[in-house]
């Protein structure tokens, strides 16, 4: 069972930036993906952004340009760096991991974080 220490969002004005940071435990790098899904008041679940083993990364046609995932490997962390925040990015964000599939909504992520709140208002 794969655990996590979550940490970084908090309050921004639009146009500000975040980092998320996601640090797993008994988790092994491999084909599997790790990173963010986010889910507003209302909204479905919308798989944000991952990255695998190898380095391969995907990202939401909303955040492109805007997001951009990292990993320590060292750290055995995963960051989220978020700029050009929007009041639509406004969600709680989940750390997971599971196959790349989950992010596209094929197939449910194996593990969960318990998320953070990003707010972005003026």
């Amino acid at each position: 069972q794969v655990q996590f220490v979550e940490s970084g969002g908090g309050l921004v004005q639009p146009g500000g930036s975040l980092r998320l940071s996601c640090t797993p435990s008994g988790f092994t790098w491999g084909p599997y993906c790790i990173g963010w899904f986010r889910q507003a008041p209302g909204k479905e679940r919308e798989g944000v952004s991952c990255i695998n083993g190898e380095g391969n990364t995907y990202y939401a046609d909303s955040v492109k340009g805007r997001f951009t995932i990292s990993r320590d490997i060292a750290e055995n962390t995963v960051y989220l760096q978020m700029d050009n925040l929007k009041p639509e990015d406004t969600a709680v964000y989940y750390c997971a991991t599971g196959d790349g599939g989950a992010w596209l909504g094929y197939v449910e992520a194996d593990n969960w974080g318990q998320g953070t709140q990003v707010t972005v208002s003026s």
